[in-house]
């Protein structure tokens, strides 16, 4: 049975992106909230890194799998991490970029999806991107997400609003073999993980 290793998640505060103001020198830290879902169960472990710019979510389960050994629920998993940003004043952030890596086993005639969007407390969710993956593929797996500036969803300038970032991992059979076991998992048992989330930042104006 597969066994995932430690994976990651890396939310980082560089801000590399030419439409963006650098970002703030002062200190930025980040409470975990809520962690919710299938994908992420209880004792996540949160912490902030030494450069004070990012936090890394360690989780171990988050696997979505169908087929043989699988229950008819395992084919979804999903994620919702609650984390309030503390930023200094006169700054707001958005996620500019999000970078997933995991590994997947597909027979083939199957697909799995890899999903996410992110969301301010009182604002309407992005819109959900999603990265497929066919079958017969057995390999890692790497998906980026970018976000045009006229898209960013950006955090309100002199109140804290706590972010929400949502994943989902989902398999489908299709016309693979009655004797497959498909999965993708947002972890590999070769190596650990980082999902490298990159924050733009902004100046308030008053």
């Amino acid at each position: 049975m597969h066994k995932l290793a430690c994976g990651l998640i890396l939310l980082s505060a560089l801000g590399t992106y030419a439409y963006a103001d650098a970002p703030p020198s002062g200190r930025i830290t980040i409470d975990l909230v809520t962690v919710i879902g299938s994908g992420c169960p209880k004792g996540t472990a949160v912490e902030s890194a030494a450069d004070n710019t990012s936090i890394i979510v360690s989780y171990s389960d988050y696997l979505a799998q169908a087929g043989v050994g699988a229950n008819p629920t395992d084919f979804r998993k999903n994620c919702q991490l609650n984390v309030l940003v503390h930023v200094p004043q006169g700054f707001s952030f958005a996620i500019a970029q999000a970078t997933y890596s995991g590994f997947a086993s597909l027979a083939s005639g199957a697909s799995a999806l890899q999903r996410a969007n992110y969301y301010f407390a009182g604002q309407t969710p992005t819109t959900v991107v999603s990265h497929a993956l066919t079958g017969p593929f057995e390999d890692d797996w790497v998906n980026t997400d970018s976000a045009d500036v006229a898209t960013l969803v950006w955090s309100p300038c002199g109140v804290s609003k706590n972010l929400n970032i949502n994943t989902e991992l989902r398999v489908l059979n299709g016309s693979s073999s009655a004797s497959a076991t498909n999965w993708i998992a947002m972890d590999t048992t070769h190596a650990n993980v980082q999902n490298i989330f990159n924050f733009a930042w902004r100046r308030c104006t008053q």
